[in-house]
């Protein structure tokens, strides 16, 4: 093979992997993350600034953005809803998420106060 061909073949392999880890990366990004959800019911001020209202559907979580939408699933259940991210935790380990207590009304977690959930993030 001549030079020049190798070097276009050489470039067209590594543009073929590139969109193969592009597409990986994309793929992750999108799929649902589990783990441990507990909720609460404080009236104090959240990480983002805003005062806690159990009867908004909100969540913490230790690193999304404020404002992100994430849709969560109780894995007992299948019974879904979605949150917007305004504060900080769980502080527990093996716990991905906090739900305000009509969240977690919502997805049928309030009477064991915690459950394993499953949650997407539909916007940030």
């Amino acid at each position: 093979m001549k030079p020049a061909k190798m070097k276009a073949a050489a470039a067209a392999a590594l543009f073929t992997v590139g969109i193969a880890l592009v597409s990986a990366s994309d793929t992750q990004a999108a799929a649902a993350r589990c783990g441990g959800a507990s909720w609460y019911a404080l009236t104090s001020k959240t990480a983002s600034g805003e005062r806690m209202n159990a009867s908004r559907l909100t969540a913490a979580h230790r690193s999304l953005k404020f404002g992100t939408k994430v849709q969560v699933t109780n894995k007992r259940n299948g019974k879904s809803v979605v949150v917007r991210i305004n504060d900080r935790g769980p502080f527990i380990r093996g716990r991905v998420l906090d739900l305000s207590k009509a969240a977690a009304s919502q997805i049928g977690m309030v009477r064991s106060g915690t459950a394993s959930v499953c949650y997407q993030v539909i916007n940030s």
